[in-house]
């Protein structure tokens, strides 16, 4: 485990204990992972009671993990504690982020996501070119799916 996973970890157990105390809670610990990949930052597993993080862009923003990622999946976890099954991003979410932690209630993160984005296809409709993700571009070889244009409703071909 590197030094800034620890980090992480060290800030989901201050951010359970602060929202312990904030809301007089006793919400355990959750079980922390850095297995989220993709372009997604972190996940919040509601059911199992865990969060995930992604390690390569934890290790290209690790300032902004710890004062906005963590607290943005931990609030996750602790409105599903309160309110149950809820807007993911509504009302009672944003009062958890900004009323117990005190954090922007971001939906989305502005990190770069080069390094972590996977392969890009390029398609063609009549009217312009798109770009396909590794997994639509399958589902088109495999004949699984078949992607049209929003602007022209012409099926996408495969450049």
């Amino acid at each position: 485990m590197s030094s800034l996973q620890s980090q992480v970890i060290a800030k989901v157990e201050h951010c359970i204990a602060y929202a312990n105390q904030r809301l007089n809670k006793r919400l355990p610990m959750p079980a922390v992972s850095f297995k989220q990949r993709g372009k997604i930052a972190g996940s919040a597993r509601l059911q199992s009671w865990e969060v995930r993080f992604n390690p390569v862009l934890l290790e290209e923003n690790p300032q902004a993990f710890l004062s906005e990622v963590v607290p943005h999946e931990i609030a996750h976890l602790v409105t599903f504690r309160l309110f149950g099954k809820v807007r993911p991003h509504g009302r009672e979410w944003q009062i958890i982020m900004t009323e117990v932690f005190g954090v922007p209630a971001r939906t989305t993160h502005s990190f770069d996501v080069s390094s972590v984005q996977g392969a890009i296809y390029l398609y063609r409709c009549g009217c312009s070119e798109h770009q396909l993700t590794i997994r639509r571009h399958n589902k088109v070889q495999r004949k699984q799916a078949t992607y049209h244009c929003r602007r022209c409703q012409h099926p996408l071909q495969a450049v």
